[in-house]
């Protein structure tokens, strides 16, 4: 009886749990009910539902769905071979694709509005409207309205040229932005491992992820090894957090810190976390670089001399017309409208002054420049992340790099192995045979055991049958050996069930695995593999030819460390395998390890590094290896590409951390090679390089332990291929094809986006003394300013914007990289740049004067009237612009004389210097009326165009005039290329 009531509670019991979760789920149905669509697709959970689940981490609704399985079985997917490649498209419909909503990019017509805002354009037009209205009153239609029109069409101009420009530059950095996004992330289709782009990533992905990578997408957690996540990103939590199938929710936008694992992409796009996050920030700009910062002060100061100007011009020409007014007929007393029009005038003239004065173009030529300099760099495999990091880089006085894959190819292969006592060669047949005559069946089984299993990378099959490795290039090089042993022996590796892996990472410098091994009964085995030292350290026996493991006596580990000095040497990368059987433990084990094996592994050096370092230091670049290889591969690699000279220091990475700060002092300028470096030396070298030496550093960076030495660094330089996420994020820069000689261009393009903006800087500074000069005294002396509004403006257009297009943009050439590298603290405008302004403007000033004052006798126009004046006017205009278009040619080389080579390597330069050429012809012939011009005769065309030639022989003679540059920095620079300015006041 007892037992009757006890089953009948129960069974009630399963009805009322039954009932409930048949409520809960049709609550869940009524709150996220399933689109018709995604029925169809033979899915049968909504978008909605599936995001909310990783989003709230609801182990309720997980476990509602039956776990992560059940999930795959919701989305109808396979956890092993993952989305067919003839759904992708149909998921992307039904759940969304992996992109975010982006704010909307800036108009040509936003631009435009920008650019109207400028206060003294629109002082310009209400003068223009007012000179109109008054000239309509006065002269009737339509002469009256000539002058104010004029002014008028030429704002418009002005504003068009400008909005234009600034409208070209967002689309440039609109499509730099858009390559930092690109990333490339491994994923299970078909059956088959493969890499795709993160914006393909659809819900039912199977991803692999590992250390540095960032998680694409929200997901569950399968199966892994040891992965940490950093989900600061997003939670600000600095503390990184485990995973495994007890806490499965991973967060697009995070990154793994450690470890490896495979998840199941349940959210994309605006339904992460990530996506919410990014819907609610406004899309930021470029923050103004230091060059920038600098320039806006300079600006500052020029536009203040300029409104003094403006203000004693304008003063001048009304009390010059006051005291005319007063002689006149009538006196003060009568008024008539061309009296109010004059007025208008010489307010105009004022403002037009400060018009000219004011340098917008300064900040205009270095937000060009960059943008050139960085699409540039684009096509020569160099991502400029930051901008601030491109003139940065011209700077750079000392690099920092990798070994692997930066000065080496990064394809590698087992060149050597040492194996039971003896050293082999195996880049032939011939060494393989050799290799399988000296061991037996027993080692060679135990060898492929830990070749296969001990190894964070896969061999995978294609669909058309073919067999690779993915992977980093170390493991793809032993795992590639371990494919040929097979081929060569015939024994093949058995599979096994891991246990527990260790990933490799840079500090610790070895990675392990354990197994439970089919050549040890199912036992658990354990393999280590990694830095030789490192390895040989941990071992206390050693695999004989027969498999047997026998101590590894003092003597055997000396033959064995001889072994591995001699591979190094060679200049290969070596790294050790050993084993040991844990009986029942599935811990690894510290130490007690059979040495298996030495590998050597062959790296050879990239065409064209001996080159490029050989560049660096005619540069006046010094080049540091950083490694975490043997230090002898590192130093036979460093004297391979002329890195390690005579009297430098290699140094590892223990003794070199031991160091006092005294010793350091000493130290470090002598150092050429680290090796057996751990992440916290690269970044103690950075911190004391800058700190102790003021020098100018530029790191390159792979790994994510890499990230604060690449923060720390004046200029961060990732590897674009085997950089992972998180080192990427970190840097300035991304060198696309991991080549040294990429950061080379980098520096080059550097050292031209700083000398550009000098040339630039001595062109403009030249036109506005000038043009301030000129009106100010003729103002002063005639009571009239020989330059009229329309015509300011034109002239305005031609120093801002045509200038920093022509100037801006140059090419860099090789006589940049055979001077010394530019500072932190000396001035912008150097000794030699003050040269040219003063000479150019004194010879200008002095033509323009002899014009102004003896012009008419000294070009026959007649002694008076109305058309002498128009014409002396006319020429005196067309002279001035002519000087600046032969001083915009002389501004290319501030130093040598020869200022016409390399001319045509861009087509801007000759393309914007003729055009001005050419609307200068059309301004003066055929737009009279409204630049206040009249027509010139042959005679006075050539002579206007041989005082401007002056400017190119003036330039020339001014070159011969030695500068002392001893107080603007080191004895040793020359050549007027100074450092980047670091405070306000390095005027």
């Amino acid at each position: 009886m007892f037992l009757c009531d006890s089953q009948e509670k129960l069974r009630v019991a399963l009805y009322v749990q039954k009932a409930a979760l048949q409520f809960i789920d049709a609550a869940r149905k009524t709150e996220h009910p399933l689109p018709e669509m995604a029925r169809e697709c033979g899915f049968s959970v909504s978008a909605e539902e599936l995001a909310t689940v990783v989003r709230n981490h609801d182990a309720k609704a997980l476990r509602h769905h039956m776990g992560v399985d059940g999930v795959a079985r919701k989305v109808n997917v396979s956890l092993a071979d993952g989305v067919k490649s003839d759904e992708v498209g149909v998921r992307a419909e039904v759940y969304g694709a992996n992109q975010y909503t982006e704010k909307p990019p800036r108009t040509f017509w936003m631009f435009l509005w920008d650019a109207c805002q400028d206060m003294t354009l629109l002082l310009l037009a209400f003068c223009a409207f007012v000179s109109v209205a008054i000239g309509l009153a006065t002269e009737g239609w339509p002469s009256g309205m000539y002058d104010g029109l004029g002014i008028v069409l030429t704002i418009l101009l002005v504003v068009m040229i400008t909005a234009a420009s600034d409208y070209n530059q967002s689309l440039q950095f609109r499509d730099l932005d858009r390559e930092k996004k690109k990333i490339d992330m491994q994923v299970t289709r078909d059956g088959y491992r493969q890499k795709v782009s993160i914006y393909d990533i659809v819900v039912g992905d199977i991803v692999h992820l590992s250390i540095g990578d960032q998680v694409p997408a929200d997901g569950l957690y399968i199966d892994g090894y040891s992965l940490v996540v950093d989900e600061s990103s997003l939670s600000g939590e600095s503390e990184p957090v485990h995973m495994s199938s007890a806490k499965p929710f991973l967060l697009g936008g995070t990154k793994v810190h450690d470890g490896s694992a495979r998840m199941l992409v349940t959210a994309v796009g605006m339904r992460t976390e990530w996506g919410n996050l990014m819907e609610t920030l406004s899309q930021g700009g470029e923050d103004e670089t230091p060059l920038q910062v600098k320039l806006n002060g300079v600006a500052t100061i020029i536009g203040k001399i300029g409104l003094v100007f403006a203000v004693l011009t304008f003063t001048v020409l009304m009390a010059r017309f006051l005291v005319g007014k007063a002689h006149a007929p009538g006196g003060l007393l009568r008024w008539r409208g061309a009296d109010a029009l004059s007025i208008l005038n010489f307010f105009a003239v004022a403002v037009t002054i400060i018009v000219v004065a004011v340098p917008e173009g300064l900040p205009l030529a270095v937000t060009l420049s960059l943008a050139f300099a960085m699409k540039k760099l684009m096509e020569e495999r160099a991502l400029v992340r930051h901008l601030s990091a491109c003139e940065t880089m011209g700077s750079a006085s000392c690099i920092c790099t990798d070994k692997t894959g930066t000065l080496t190819t990064n394809h590698m292969v087992v060149e050597k192995v040492w194996a039971s006592g003896a050293a082999q060669t195996v880049s032939t047949a011939k060494g393989f045979d050799e290799l399988r005559s000296s061991v037996s069946e027993n080692f060679t089984r135990v060898l492929l055991e830990g070749v296969f299993h001990c190894s964070g990378s896969e061999v995978v099959t294609s669909k058309d049958g073919r067999t690779s490795v993915m992977g980093t290039p170390t493991e793809t090089a032993i795992l590639e050996f371990g494919l040929e042993v097979e081929k060569y022996t015939k024994v093949e590796h058995a599979d096994a069930k891991k246990l527990k892996v260790e990933p490799f990472n840079s500090v610790k410098k070895t990675m392990a695995v354990v197994i439970a091994s089919p050549n040890a009964a199912g036992h658990p085995r354990a393999f280590l593999k990694g830095a030789s030292e490192v390895v040989l350290s941990r071992c206390g026996s050693v695999l004989d030819g027969t498999g047997a493991a026998e101590k590894l006596t003092e003597a055997k580990a000396k033959r064995v460390a001889s072994a591995i000095d001699a591979f190094a040497c060679e200049a290969l990368r070596t790294l050790c395998l050993a084993y040991q059987d844990v009986g029942g433990a599935s811990d690894v084990p510290g130490d007690g390890y059979t040495l298996i094996a030495v590998f050597g592994i062959k790296d050879p050096l990239r065409p064209g590094v001996r080159e490029a370092v050989r560049t660096c230091h005619d540069a006046g670049i010094n080049v540091r290896m950083v490694t975490g290889d043997n230090i002898n591969t590192a130093k036979a690699i460093a004297r391979e590409c002329g890195i390690l000279t005579d009297d430098g220091v290699a140094i590892e990475g223990p003794e070199f951390r031991a160091k006092s700060p005294n010793e350091m002092r000493e130290l470090i300028p002598k150092i050429q090679v680290m090796a057996r470096s751990l992440p916290l030396d690269k970044h103690t070298l950075v911190t004391n390089l800058r700190g102790m030496f003021n020098e100018v550093v530029a790191v390159t960076g792979d790994g994510t332990n890499d990230a604060p030495a690449l923060h720390e660094a004046d200029i961060g330089l990732a590897m674009g291929i085997a950089g992972t996420e998180v080192a990427k994020e970190n840097a300035d820069v991304i060198i696309m094809d991991d080549n040294f000689s990429t950061i080379i261009n980098v520096a080059k393009w550097g050292r031209s986006v700083y000398i550009n903006i000098q040339k630039f800087v001595q062109f403009q500074l030249t036109v506005n003394v000038v043009a301030l000069m000129v009106n100010f005294v003729s103002a002063s002396f005639t009571g009239s300013a020989p330059l009229t509004i329309v015509q300011l403006l034109w002239v305005n257009l031609i120093m801002d914007t045509l200038g920093a297009l022509a100037l801006a943009t140059e090419p860099p050439n090789d006589a940049m990289m055979r001077r010394p590298p530019v500072g932190r603290g000396d001035n912008f405008i150097t000794k030699v740049m003050w040269r040219n302004i003063i000479g150019q403007s004194m010879y200008q000033l002095l033509m323009l004067g002899v014009l102004i004052f003896k012009g008419k006798s000294l070009l026959r126009l007649g002694s008076g009237g109305d058309v002498s004046d128009a014409q002396l006017n006319t020429f005196i205009f067309n002279t001035f612009v002519f000087c600046q278009v032969f001083n915009e040619v002389n501004s290319r080389d501030m130093e040598k004389v020869n200022v016409f080579s390399g001319i045509f390597s861009s087509w801007i330069f000759p393309a914007v210097a003729g055009a001005t050429a050419a609307f200068q012809v059309i301004i003066v012939e055929f737009l009279g009326t409204f630049a206040s011009t009249v027509h010139l005769s042959g005679r006075l065309w050539l002579a206007s165009m041989m005082i401007g030639s002056g400017s190119l022989l003036m330039g020339a003679g001014l070159k011969f005039i030695p500068v002392d540059p001893g107080s603007e920095g080191s004895s040793d620079r020359h050549d007027g290329y100074q450092p980047i300015p670091t405070g306000p006041n390095a005027v």
